[in-house]
């Protein structure tokens, strides 16, 4: 029986393996741990490698996941397969300091703790040799913001490196966020006061092997996840992520039906229809980018999702029509109407093209 569980989620990090066991190997010599990594299906061979030394390590896993990505849902996976008492989730390339393990471990047992952190951002802890210049202020931006929003007391809410008494996990985890890569952020929102939380600093250092995963689409995946928590969990990242691109294609529509329309004057019902024609197809390919990454289709599965998402959006665009006339009959105001109508067609064309267009495989 293990009394932790070190959860490494990985993507494209096959260098990086065999260095982080024996790291973990020298900082928690003589205590009971397993380590999981839970990788993302990567090109590179990471899940080969991982069991390559499991094969001479019992304490060491792999699960590999296919047809899904993101790391709030990889470490989710991880901490739900453990059986010990306590889970820890760090980051493959070494940025985040092993050697704190031990001490995290011995706070839950001199306090009754849900939750230890690793912060850069209390005296002793520092960002300065893993983040360039325009990243750290990105990070102490991103950190501001979600304080603020989500009312997190924590100083480093954006931290990857933690240990969650595992019960205490499970009562967040139905609720948490999938999507995105700040599981943290989204546990200490939900959790709110009922956990007992302490931090410890730490020194975030240079990543040794491999690329950092950080992107546009992170950051709007974390917008994304302030917006789904301050609704209460009523509308989800991905729902987030679609109405984005959403307001994208109404741009595009516009900016289409412009162009055709000086080039056929007066022909405005042509103009439309290319420019929802164009919409669509912009609609398809940006939610296959950044929505729906995680199951992005490639080769013919992409033609026949452009197919399946002009048949979803088509319907969308009837149920618009229909709902918008409905409640303009019973309430004559435009504007409540259609953004009536609106709403339910995004929803439509969010939930159809989820079941059918990105379908999980």
């Amino acid at each position: 029986m293990y009394d932790l569980t070190v959860v490494i989620p990985t993507f494209n990090e096959r260098a990086n393996v065999a260095p982080m066991v024996g790291l973990l190997t020298a900082a928690l010599q003589g205590r009971a741990w397993e380590a999981v990594f839970v990788d993302d299906d990567s090109p590179d061979g990471t899940a080969d490698a991982v069991r390559a030394i499991a094969e001479t390590h019992d304490n060491i896993r792999i699960i590999q996941r296919t047809g899904r990505r993101g790391l709030a849902g990889a470490c989710i996976e991880g901490i739900l397969s453990s059986a010990a008492r306590l889970c820890a989730v760090i980051d493959a390339d070494q940025q985040h300091d092993e050697t704190r393990l031990p001490l995290m471990m011995d706070l839950f047992i001199q306090g009754d703790l849900d939750l230890v952190v690793a912060s850069r951002n209390i005296d002793g802890g520092s960002s300065e040799a893993g983040f360039s210049g325009l990243r750290h202020w990105g990070s102490d931006q991103a950190t501001r913001l979600t304080r603020r929003a989500l009312g997190i007391t924590v100083t480093d809410p954006m931290s990857g490196f933690f240990m969650v008494r595992r019960s205490s996990f499970h009562q967040v985890a139905p609720q948490l966020q999938r999507a995105g890569f700040k599981i943290l952020a989204d546990m200490l929102a939900l959790a709110g006061p009922r956990w007992q939380v302490r931090e410890i600093p730490y020194s975030f250092r240079q990543r040794q092997f491999g690329e950092s995963k950080m992107d546009r689409t992170v950051a709007l995946e974390f917008l994304g996840l302030l917006i789904a928590r301050k609704t209460g969990g009523l509308v989800s990242i991905k729902f987030v992520l679609f109405g984005l691109v959403g307001a994208v294609g109404v741009f595009v529509q516009l900016a289409v039906v412009g162009v055709v329309f000086a080039l056929v004057p007066g022909q405005f019902a042509f103009a439309q229809g290319c420019g929802v024609a164009v919409a669509i197809a912009n609609n398809f390919v940006l939610n296959n980018m950044l929505t729906y990454r995680d199951r992005a289709l490639k080769g013919r599965a992409f033609l026949q999702g452009l197919a399946s998402f002009y048949v979803v959006c088509a319907f969308g665009a009837v149920l618009n029509i229909g709902l918008a006339d409905l409640v303009y009959g019973l309430l004559p105001v435009v504007n409540l109407a259609s953004i009536a109508g609106a709403v339910a067609g995004a929803a439509w064309n969010f939930v159809a093209s989820s079941m059918f267009t990105w379908r999980a495989r």
